[in-house]
């Protein structure tokens, strides 16, 4: 017999959870003072403070003035940390570090040289040209405690090293949103007025007046396609210059995009009605050369596209057949693919392309926020706090890893799946979870069931990392709501929970049979044999392995579809792993859910919706 708890539980309380409250066991084999966590991109915070200073001994040597050289050593009680400052940092950053630590400045450093000096730091700072590899941690003997990335990507550290050594990793993800979007602007209006070409062709002696005439922006629709920090502001700054703007993104909260007079469309629609894109999204699995043959496409003849964002959210090849044949008229651009593109990049010499060499962040106040950003999250890191915009955190026991890992696979899963089902412009807002389990209140631990699922809804769509200790506060900043609710089961606790159930409120699906009775996108998935599996969209029953991606089928019930369906596929060569129909009566309607290996090709998705029994389909990634 199952009994509905009545405790849902508001989730989201607070942007900088305490570190200092009173720890609660809530599982039985977790210490108040456990330090757990899952992954790179995932913890489990202790209530006591990560990291507590203590005094160490330094080893230091000199030279006597007598005839024969000779060397002693000895040691000293420091009460400051040692800060290694491996790349150029702000004078305002140096100077709050200098006022808590001890701080080395050394550049340009070799691999070598770099894991000699950082042995004797407690924290090391860097930019994007240091790389601080696997090597670097294991050549270390536990003394560095945190890394400090002056930016926003963190792809020259490596988390999972970092995690296994205990050191904490924090980046500076806001202090260049100004600047980046002033020179989203400045692409914007000097590539609409032909600044770069009639500059050179002026300083080439010519003077040619006709060739270099531009477009107007006023009234013209501007598509924003990731409302961040950065999307908003150049939002702003367009409305200003007396143009309509339109946005798209999934977190997009409808309250700013009034305030700032934006309206918020699905992708398509962004991408139809635009006169100019300004990228904003961060890259991601999901927005991988989310720009390619097929989107140039269904864009205006003409557009004209500017990118501060990454540059592999372009494919730059089809940017060049796009510019070629019209349908792009110019793009302007600040990042690429490769940096710095090759000499003889057709993207780069083409004469309708802007290009800059990623001066995104490249102003003097931009430089001295990321410098003091950056120096405040490794001082807070040094005096045992964690902020929010930690990425890592220390290792799970073993003996939890090993008893929750399938269910936080899952949870991160259905969340996944969960976002791609969301359609339209009007943004995720709420999210209810619910855990159907035998065990008791205090005897299991969802924050990091529910750290997985942010993680999972989040992570697809934004350079967030999402853990435990940044998960209700990067889930706030975007207006999401996250509530649980547990669902008490009669029977033994040995297993932690029967399944998780995920709802999504008040948005459109573009599966419409993921929609429940009650009107929430609504997924459901358990743990079998050690392995996720989804066993319920909308009203259907399914039961497929989420071990590879997934495509959903609403068909006709009726015999011979399984058959069909895998003919396709099998001659497209996509390997079926599982297949599994759910029905809510015999010759009405079913959902198909086949497991696959590999991503099927828009041409298979189309032969599939080809057949006529075949009413919706939907591709998602696992």
């Amino acid at each position: 017999m199952a009994v509905a708890s009545s405790a849902t539980t508001a989730l989201i309380s607070s942007s900088n959870p305490s570190l200092n409250s009173k720890p609660r066991n809530l599982h039985p084999k977790i210490s108040p003072n456990s330090q757990l966590s899952l992954s790179s991109k995932l913890s489990i915070t202790p209530s006591i403070s990560l990291f507590s200073h203590t005094p160490h001994i330094r080893l230091t040597h000199f030279t006597t003035t007598t005839t024969h050289k000779k060397f002693a050593v000895f040691a000293s009680l420091e009460s400051k940390p040692t800060v290694l400052v491996a790349e150029k940092l702000g004078d305002a950053g140096l100077d709050l570090l200098k006022s808590f630590a001890n701080v080395d400045c050394s550049y340009n450093l070799s691999p070598e040289e770099l894991c000699t000096k950082i042995s004797l730091c407690d924290a090391l700072i860097v930019r994007s040209g240091t790389k601080v590899t696997r090597d670097v941690f294991d050549l270390l003997v536990g003394r560095l405690k945190v890394v400090g990335r002056a930016g926003v990507g963190i792809d020259n550290v490596d988390l999972g090293a970092a995690t296994e050594h205990g050191c904490l990793v924090v980046n500076a993800p806001t202090a260049n949103t100004v600047a980046a979007a002033e020179h989203g602007i400045a692409l914007l209006t000097a590539m609409s007025r032909n600044v770069a070409q009639a500059d050179a062709s002026v300083k080439a002696g010519e003077w040619k007046r006709n060739k270099y005439v531009g477009v107007s922006l006023v009234g013209k629709t501007l598509a924003v396609l990731g409302f961040g920090k950065v999307g908003s502001e150049v939002a702003r700054r367009a409305k200003g210059l007396g143009m309509h703007v339109v946005a798209h993104d999934p977190y997009a909260p409808a309250d700013r995009a009034r305030a700032i007079g934006v309206e918020l469309a699905s992708f398509e629609e962004a991408l139809a009605t635009a006169d100019f894109i300004s990228l904003h999204m961060p890259l991601t699995s999901a927005t991988a050369k989310v720009l390619n043959d097929d989107t140039f496409a269904k864009m205006k003849k003409g557009v004209m596209i500017v990118n501060v964002a990454r540059g592999g959210v372009i494919d730059e090849d089809a940017l060049v057949r796009a510019l070629d044949s019209g349908i792009v008229a110019q793009a302007a651009l600040d990042v690429f693919t490769q940096e710095p593109p090759a000499k003889d990049s057709k993207l780069v010499m083409h004469e309708r392309v802007t290009a800059t060499p990623h001066l995104g962040a490249s102003t003097m106040e931009a430089q001295e926020g990321v410098a003091i950003e950056i120096a405040e999250a490794v001082i807070g890191a040094l005096n045992g706090e964690l902020a929010a915009t930690a990425v890592n955190a220390p290792m799970v026991p073993a003996e939890v890893l090993n008893e929750l890992k399938p269910y936080v696979q899952l949870a991160e899963k259905l969340g996944r799946l969960a976002i791609q089902l969301v359609a339209g412009g009007s943004g995720v807002k709420t999210v209810k979870v619910g855990y159907a389990t035998s065990r008791a209140p205090d005897d299991l631990d969802t924050r990091l069931l529910r750290a997985m699922i942010t993680k999972g809804l989040i992570e697809p769509i934004s350079s967030t990392f999402v853990n435990l200790v940044n998960a209700d506060f990067t889930a706030k900043q975007r207006g999401l709501r996250i509530t649980e609710e547990r669902i008490l089961l009669d029977g033994s606790p040995e297993s932690p929970l029967e399944s998780i159930q995920i709802q999504i409120a008040n948005v459109e699906s573009k599966f419409a049979s993921a929609i429940s009775d009650s009107g929430e996108i609504r997924l459901q998935g358990r743990v079998k044999d050690g392995i996720p599996y989804l066993t319920k969209v909308g009203s259907f029953e399914v039961d497929v392995s989420l071990e590879g991606s997934i495509i959903l089928c609403r068909q006709v019930d009726q015999p011979g579809m399984i058959g069909r369906v895998g003919s396709v596929l099998g001659e497209e060569n996509v390997n079926v792993s599982f297949m599994s129909v759910g029905r809510l009566a015999p010759r009405t309607h079913a959902v198909m859910a086949i497991g696959v290996d590999e991503p099927p090709s828009s041409q298979v998705m189309k032969r599939i919706g080809e057949i006529p029994a075949i009413e919706e389909l939907v591709f998602l990634k696992s």
